[in-house]
């Protein structure tokens, strides 16, 4: 499906010629039809190829390979007919019997120890057609009602084997009720759920997921939630060197006219635009860009705009999409209040991938 967008120099959807120079992000607003959004209910780009078998197991973490047991098992439970009965009409009966076991997992544990590879795993594993199970953020199932409107919603996914919901969110209590009445509809019609979730605000602990929480949160979900809880530290510095120093304006600038499909923006402007497209946007932002490039990186200024920024390094760690900077070093980009507040965790994670990313993008400066 087409995504409309309005740019200099990319109009079609198409990377440029190679000679139009790197474009800009900034120059990007684009239009997301609401179909796009159900048909991109998928993991995302970088876990296509993600299994259970492809989990590395942390020997010191028992819990991990516990994980990766349970969850098989949790996959291979969902085959056979839809628990609801989808496709015998049930011409007696006003609605679905609600099932009475557990038809749900959530997965406990910090960022970075693998909780999307495993949910990823998870919607691989099940054996059910791709068009019959549904992956996506919290953010992204929110948008997903505001697109179609709460009864189209049930109506959409109420046929479903599966629904994973990546980083539900329990720092906003009007998003929480919304989607926890949403998955109430969906466990009535025979819909398994898989979940992790954000630490609530003021619940900092050890930065990690806090399973009471979340099935606080979800109140009468939580019967059909089982807990499994993986412990371990953020793989993504397990034995990796620590985030590149930013270079240079000049060598950012040149590495983005060199790479095909770059993208080439000053921190501040991009930040401005961010306010002017919604989140659910940003990843047809990135539509087709190979490498995004930015200058002038500085200290996020307030919250709403690092929230926004913590939704990009989402969509921009989903694609693989490398980042080369100018500038401060990104872990630089949060204030102390930031990173000792209610959404520590997301700045965290944020700055994690961002990290991970910067690592991927060093090599275009060598070309």
């Amino acid at each position: 499906m087409s995504t409309s967008l309005s740019t200099s120099g990319y109009t079609s959807g198409r990377p440029p010629i190679a000679d139009a120079g790197p474009q800009a992000l900034c120059a990007r607003e684009p239009r997301v039809p609401a179909e796009r959004l159900v048909a991109e209910m998928v993991p995302p780009p970088r876990f296509d190829s993600v299994r259970f078998d492809t989990y590395n197991p942390d020997p010191a973490q028992p819990s991990q390979a516990e994980a990766v047991t349970v969850l098989n098992g949790f996959a291979a439970g969902l085959g056979g007919a839809h628990a609801s009965g989808a496709g015998k009409k049930r011409w007696f009966s006003k609605k679905p019997a609600a099932p009475t076991a557990p038809r749900g997992v959530y997965l406990d544990g910090g960022y970075g120890v693998g909780k999307t590879h495993l949910l990823a795993s998870l919607w691989h594993a099940t054996p059910a057609e791709p068009a019959l199970k549904a992956f996506g953020t919290f953010v992204e199932l929110t948008n997903l009602v505001g697109a179609l409107g709460f009864q189209q919603t049930v109506q959409t996914l109420g046929g479903h084997r599966l629904l994973c919901i990546d980083e539900f969110e329990l720092d906003d209590p009007g998003d929480t009720v919304l989607v926890s009445s949403l998955l109430s509809r969906l466990v009535e019609q025979g819909v398994a759920l898989a979940a992790t979730s954000n630490t609530l605000p003021g619940k900092l602990g050890e930065g990690r997921f806090a399973a009471a929480d979340f099935l606080r949160e979800i109140q009468g979900l939580s019967a059909h939630f089982r807990p499994l809880r993986i412990d371990g530290q953020d793989y993504r510095h397990r034995g990796l060197p620590e985030a590149p120093a930013p270079f240079s304006d000049e060598q950012v600038a040149k590495a983005a006219y060199a790479t095909e499909g770059a993208s080439l923006d000053d921190f501040p402007g991009l930040l401005e635009h961010l306010a002017r497209v919604h989140p659910s946007r940003y990843g047809a932002l990135t539509d087709g860009i190979t490498a995004v490039c930015l200058t002038d990186v500085g200290p996020v200024p307030d919250q709403s705009t690092a929230l926004r920024l913590v939704v990009l390094a989402d969509r921009l760690y989903d694609r693989e999409v490398p980042v080369l900077a100018s500038g401060v070093p990104f872990d630089k980009l949060f204030s102390e209040d930031m990173l000792n507040g209610g959404y520590r965790k997301k700045y965290f994670r944020a700055i994690s991938r961002l990290t991970a990313l910067a690592r991927d993008a060093k090599p275009l400066v060598s070309q």
